[in-house]
């Protein structure tokens, strides 16, 4: 019986990357469910996956999840896939960069997942052709002052896709932008439903897309360096605010 490949997903516990877990565990994976206090969602996920187990880690010590991701190579003969989904979301902005919030969104959205990045690329065997998958967002093509430091955090892991694929030719190395996907933040139903049609296709992109997109590059079929939008065209777009904000002034005005 063939060992089935494993992918790691952080932080797919819950909202997008639990979709992301799902869509892989549907493709035939085994799937390692990241956490950091959601035991029982995780545990619950794991259940209803054909094959899974958890793993709960801060990713704040990036030398634990660098620890993490050598115990899996090590134990895992079918690790090829690292997904560094997991990220810190808290609102500062432009003009008064909030000191501790930005330190945490560096370092988890950033420097941990770049760390867990090349200790995959070490430790894993590079006749699977092996695969890291950086979740970013549209802000990067379409970016406004609000979640100032969240914002810059995407920009610096986004960075090492090009400079990570050039270090491992034997390897992939892609990035997945989504747009509004889930309702964030503080968000009202209401707000969400008008800020997730804030889009050049008028239309609400779901987490499964997102899901799709990762296992569709998981299988290595683009050059390695390259990133995916999924978003409906939201990063096309000039908006001067985060959607958040956008919907919500068209839901008290109306």
């Amino acid at each position: 019986m063939s060992t089935p490949p494993a992918v790691l997903i952080t932080g797919s516990a819950t909202r997008v990357g639990a979709a992301i877990a799902k869509g892989f565990a549907r493709d035939g994976w085994h799937v390692i469910i990241h956490h950091l206090s959601s035991d029982e969602e995780a545990e619950d996920l794991a259940s209803t996956l054909p094959s899974a187990e958890t793993y709960q880690c801060d990713l704040s010590n990036d030398a634990e999840a660098v620890e993490m991701v050598e115990r899996l190579a090590a134990r895992l003969p079918g690790f090829r896939c690292l997904i560094n989904s997991a990220s810190i979301f808290r609102y500062d902005d432009a003009t008064k960069l909030d000191p501790e919030t930005n330190r945490e969104s560096m370092q988890v959205n950033a420097l941990t997942p770049a760390r867990m990045s090349q200790a995959f690329f070490e430790n894993v065997a590079s006749d699977q052709c092996p695969c890291v998958i950086q979740i970013t967002d549209m802000k990067l093509e379409n970016p406004n002052p609000d979640f100032f430091s969240y914002t810059m955090s995407k920009h610096a892991i986004a960075s090492t896709i090009a400079m990570l694929a050039e270090a491992n030719p034997n390897a992939r190395v892609y990035g997945v932008a989504p747009g509004a996907i889930l309702a964030s933040h503080d968000q009202s139903e209401e707000e969400t439903e008008v800020s997730h049609r804030l889009n050049l296709l008028k239309r609400k992109t779901g987490a499964d897309e997102v899901a799709d997109a990762a296992v569709f590059l998981a299988s290595g079929a683009l050059a390695s360096g390259t990133s995916l939008f999924v978003d409906s065209g939201q990063h096309l777009l000039n908006q001067p605010r985060d959607v958040i904000y956008l919907a919500r002034e068209k839901v008290d005005e109306a």
